[in-house]
């Protein structure tokens, strides 16, 4: 586990942020639901911090992201070490909406990235190496198991972006993605902070001009922060976005929902639906 620093990762020079238009058809951000607009951390005007290839929106009340959306340019990846980047709060934003490394000392928890860092390493050097210092800010980063992504049914979870390049003819090799954790009144509370145990991501591309929107859920167990013996804790489940809105209390864009699995294909309700075993399993 990386050590925690309060250096700055980067300049905080002004960032552009996800590109509704990286596809081509705009794709939008979620809309937070009015019951809970209040709660978000309020950035020029609006709720929507924007970083290096990624922005996000921060709750307040729970000091993790709501949502992070992120561009991929699969054609112009760089390779950069991990090394190069140091966990830090937002210099730019109020320690106090924050998690930092208080949560992660002493114990199984990761600081798991949400827009995943290896996604938004491109562009020239100069841009991917501050896409790469951007990712390590705290508000991209939320609570994860040590084995979160290798246990995921095989680090499924963590492939889901690599699944896509792998299995559909991309056009552009562009893709975006929209993801975060999902909030829960039950969810378990550790040293103050309430922990997320599902996550989930919608990923958008092109397909022979046709834009598609495909949706996840991963549901994560947290009892082994008690120490006990190991469990089959984490399922991936391929959703739709009627199943998904009310569970984070985010509003899709209606290009999204054209673009998604009809109804049938995901079969409505999380009860009728088996995890997802290999990517083979995904419906792109």
């Amino acid at each position: 586990m990386s050590t925690m620093t309060t250096r700055a990762p980067g300049p905080t020079t002004d960032r552009t942020g996800f590109a509704a238009d990286f596809l081509g058809p705009e794709v939008h951000v979620p809309l937070l639901d009015p019951s809970i607009a209040d709660d978000a951390v309020a950035w020029e005007g609006g709720d929507m911090i924007p970083y290096t290839h990624f922005s996000l929106s921060l709750s307040r009340s729970r000091r993790f992201a709501r949502w992070v959306a992120w561009n991929i340019d699969g054609s112009c990846l760089k390779r950069l070490s991990r090394a190069t980047g140091s966990f830090t709060k937002d210099p730019r934003l109020p320690e106090s909406v924050q998690t930092g490394n208080e949560l992660y000392a002493g114990n199984r928890l990761d600081r798991g990235h949400l827009a995943r860092r290896a996604d938004l390493l491109w562009g020239a050097m100069q841009e991917a190496t501050q896409a790469n210092l951007d990712s390590f800010y705290y508000t991209n980063i939320s609570p994860q198991m040590d084995d979160f992504n290798q246990s995921a049914k095989n680090g499924l979870w963590g492939r889901l972006e690599n699944a896509v390049f792998d299995d559909v003819d991309v056009d552009d090799l562009r893709v975006s993605v929209l993801g975060g954790p999902v909030f829960r009144a039950d969810d378990r509370m550790y040293r103050g902070t309430a922990l997320p145990r599902e996550y989930w991501k919608v990923v958008v591309f092109l397909e022979a001009g046709v834009l598609k929107s495909r949706a996840f859920l991963l549901s994560q167990e947290l009892d082994q922060l008690r120490a006990l013996p190991d469990l089959d804790e984490f399922r991936v489940y391929q959703i739709g976005l009627p199943d998904l809105e009310p569970r984070t209390q985010l509003h899709f864009d209606q290009r999204l929902h054209d673009a998604d699995l009809p109804p049938t294909a995901t079969q409505r309700g999380l009860e009728a639906r088996t995890p997802l075993e290999t990517p083979a399993d995904i419906t792109w």
